[in-house]
């Protein structure tokens, strides 16, 4: 499948930021210690797929999402919009095949706190009409009207005229996700990222928000990057969309592949911790001892660990790790599954390297 078929293309991404410095830092000429948020992952995005990123805080997963919808410029690497290098448009090099504002119209986003980006003074139905008026210019007044009511009712928000008229204020948590839905749907995107979209909702509502999510994607044909901490969540919309699921760690994708493959022959050690740490997805994981952890704690992302970054806290780590990088490859041969870790290798000096001792 060549680039041009994939909605966005992720190559080597890297985006680091150097935060704040003291003034007294600054005074001595202090070098900022560099936080690695995403450090050379690559990653395809096809048409109508869902892919699902987990991870604990700060390892980088909203990072990546808000670099692959084109709003953080990355610091390596490319990312493309149906083989168009998105920052190459933006920028004005060569002669773009896709203009730069028809890819920020075709990537969008639904933030995890859909009140703080719906306008609190407007109404539901003014909030909705912006996005049919950038992308459907055409549309009068009463189309639009039309539309948006139509819309409502399709999410379940009846009766639609009343919710029309209503004020966030008036909305319940997962009221105001159904429209940020909505009016992400009514730009008709290639590609919806959706940072902890269901995570502020109650457990009883995030079923039945991420199965709309999975409706609506069938009928607008678009594809989702489903960003959570909760891997019950994601495992559960990108199985059901028959998508994959990628575990990521201190800024590297360490896993990545089919929902199945990786929650019931998971090939990467963290992943492993993920799912024994899942009861729903694990449901004798009371039952198997401790946390299979050799350390409890997280390293600094501003000061990641050298060799594989989850050296430190691996049961299966062994002195080899401490100073090499695994790099990615396929798992039994399978290339849709794929792992950065040395036990992947049969014949990587891993396996004659010393078990690592504190």
């Amino acid at each position: 499948m060549s680039s041009d078929d994939h909605v966005v293309s992720l190559e080597n991404l890297k985006v680091h930021f150097d935060p704040e410095q003291s003034i007294i830092d600054r005074i001595k000429g202090n070098e900022p210690n560099t936080v690695r948020a995403v450090d050379d992952v690559s990653i395809d995005i096809p048409e109508n797929d869902v892919v699902a990123l987990v991870g604990e805080s700060g390892c980088g997963k909203t990072t990546l999402g808000k670099t692959a919808i084109g709003t953080q410029r990355p610091t390596e690497g490319t990312v493309k919009f149906r083989g168009q290098d998105i920052w190459d448009a933006k920028d004005g090099v060569g002669d773009p095949d896709v203009p730069y504002d028809e890819i920020r119209e075709s990537l969008q986003m639904i933030h995890q706190d859909p009140g703080s980006s719906i306008n609190p003074n407007k109404r539901v139905k003014h909030s909705l009409s912006r996005p049919l008026e950038i992308k459907h210019p055409e549309m009068d007044t009463f189309q639009r009207r039309d539309r948006i009511l139509e819309m409502l009712e399709r999410v379940g928000m009846e009766p639609a005229e009343d919710y029309a008229n209503r004020f966030p204020h008036q909305l319940s948590g997962g009221e105001k996700q159904r429209v940020a839905l909505i009016r992400a749907l009514l730009m008709n995107p290639d590609l919806i990222l959706a940072d902890e979209a269901v995570s502020a909702l109650d457990v009883s509502l995030r079923i039945s928000v991420m199965d709309l999510f999975l409706e609506l994607q069938d009928e607008f044909n678009t594809s989702f990057l489903f960003i959570s901490h909760n891997l019950s969540n994601a495992s559960y919309i990108a199985g059901k969309a028959d998508g994959r699921i990628g575990i990521m760690y201190l800024g590297e994708l360490v896993e990545l592949g089919p929902v199945d493959e990786v929650l019931e022959n998971p090939s990467h050690p963290y992943t492993k911790v993920l799912t024994w740490a899942t009861p729903k997805l694990n449901p004798d994981a009371e039952g198997r001892g401790e946390s299979p952890l050799r350390k409890i704690d997280i390293p600094d992302p501003q000061d990641p660990p050298s060799g594989c970054r989850f050296h430190t806290r691996c049961p299966e780590a062994r002195e080899v790790c401490k100073g090499e990088t695994p790099q990615t490859v396929t798992v039994n041969g399978d290339d849709t599954h794929r792992a950065a870790c040395f036990r992947r290798q049969d014949d990587h000096e891993y396996w004659d390297s010393a078990e690592l001792t504190d």
